[in-house]
């Protein structure tokens, strides 16, 4: 039977990636990995935690942050640049198109590419899907490089070339909207109240960031509040 290893951030599209695979193979052929990378806060990988508890399924966390300690990011705790609160299509119109204050350098191909070593040897001699939740907005405008069809489309041939044709990378929502994206979660049944997005961290959202910001606007475009607040 095919395996299947989802990125999860906790988040709503790594965790709408979980609610397909759960759906198409099985609580017990799928697996999430979480990496903290440096963040300014645990709570993504708290709801990270809460939400493979909640599909039964094997989950492990991973410590890469040593590699970001010349970047400067304001998402990471070795940055002192305060999170910028506003939505990325206004950062876009002040600054214009390209790379956005939160992008984190090259964090999504350092992700896969442990995912796809992992997946390797955990799944050995047996077909394996990664997942990942990147999706259209996020590569609007250039803000996110690494969740281009582009990209993902050029590390999905490096990972499967490099496992030998055994592992693939599967990225269900890059076509799609961050409000598509909730709709078929909706349709899913996935538990968005267990899941964590604010770049702040804290016992609540802060509403202000660009991930929040978003967030809202894909419930909202799906005719209900966040249950996550």
């Amino acid at each position: 039977m095919k395996k299947a290893m989802i990125l999860s951030s906790g988040g709503v599209d790594s965790t709408t990636c979980l609610s397909l695979a759960v759906k198409n193979l099985g609580a017990e052929n799928v697996w999430t990995a979480s990496v903290f990378y440096g963040q300014k806060h645990d709570r993504e990988l708290l709801a990270a935690r809460q939400v493979a508890a909640y599909y039964h399924v094997k989950h492990d966390e991973f410590d890469l942050s040593f590699l970001m300690k010349y970047s400067h990011c304001p998402l990471l705790s070795s940055s002192s640049e305060a999170i910028p609160h506003e939505s990325y299509a206004d950062q876009i119109r002040r600054n214009g198109e390209g790379k956005v204050a939160t992008y984190v350098p090259f964090r999504n191909g350092l992700m896969l590419s442990v995912a796809a070593t992992l997946a390797s040897g955990m799944f050995e001699g047996v077909d394996c899907d990664i997942y990942i939740g990147a999706h259209a907005d996020d590569a609007a405008g250039n803000a996110y490089a690494d969740c281009s069809p582009e990209f993902l489309s050029a590390m999905g041939s490096a990972i499967s070339i490099g496992t030998y044709q055994q592992v693939h990378l599967v990225y269900p929502f890059a076509g799609k909207s961050k409000a598509e994206v909730v709709k078929m979660g909706i349709s899913l049944g996935t538990p968005y109240e267990l899941t964590w997005s604010c770049y702040e961290g804290g016992s609540r959202p802060c509403g202000r960031c660009a991930t929040c910001i978003d967030r809202a606007k894909a419930f909202a475009a799906n005719g209900m509040a966040d249950p996550a607040l």
